[in-house]
């Protein structure tokens, strides 16, 4: 950066005594909360984050030196929650992804499947599922709860991607068979409760602090 669009001393000050501040209401809107879910708890967390970050950046553009703080992105953390603040129902949204690693073992499983089926009711004949993809998925998530699908994935020839796991707060449940048509289309980010996300690239970026560590 050239010496002209550097920051000032005097900008750096600034950006300091802004942290400073903002880890005072932060910590005073903590003391303050009125719930798990306050929203001015997490109004002062981003204030906080914001002010962080820019104190970072004229720090190293002025001085090149950088702070232990790490400042999360927009895409890891959530805006500010707008739902009840006593939530009376719940939406669960799950995504799972999965590639089919070992098509062979998931056919024979869903084979097996159907054949257990087949004797137990005691039919003439057996389906054959065991030929086709599409229909082995079928038996095999018609079969098993998702649950027992993400902990077996291997066992039915699965390799697991990415996963994310949303708690939604709500008023109160919609009527039976209002959102089947779009299950997911009214996700709102500003009521979800709770988020978990399961991602390799995680523990990519757990191994590059580590290697940067060690270096």
């Amino acid at each position: 950066m050239s010496d002209a669009a550097q920051p000032t001393a005097a900008e750096v000050r600034a950006a300091a005594e802004a942290v400073k501040a903002a880890l005072d209401r932060h910590l005073e809107a903590v003391e303050r909360r009125s719930g798990d879910d306050d929203p001015a708890v997490y109004e002062a967390f981003n204030a906080l984050a914001a002010a962080a970050e820019a104190y970072d950046e004229r720090l190293y553009d002025r001085y090149d030196e950088v702070t232990p703080f790490e400042i999360p992105g927009a895409d890891d953390s959530l805006p500010p929650y707008a739902g009840p603040e006593e939530p009376h129902a719940l939406s669960v949204l799950i995504r799972r992804d999965y590639a089919v690693a070992e098509p062979k073992r998931l056919l024979a499983q869903a084979q097996r499947i159907a054949d257990l089926e087949s004797d137990e009711e005691g039919a003439d004949g057996t389906p054959a599922v065991g030929v086709s993809t599409h229909a082995a998925l079928g038996v095999l998530f018609g079969e098993y709860e998702p649950d027992e699908i993400a902990s077996r994935h291997k066992e039915f020839g699965l390799e697991e991607g990415d996963s994310t796991l949303w708690v939604s707060a709500a008023e109160e449940l919609p009527e039976p068979g209002e959102w089947l048509n779009a299950p997911f289309e009214q996700a709102d980010p500003e009521r979800i409760v709770c988020r978990f996300d399961v991602s390799a690239v995680f523990d990519d970026e757990l191994d590059d602090d580590l290697e940067e560590q060690d270096a």
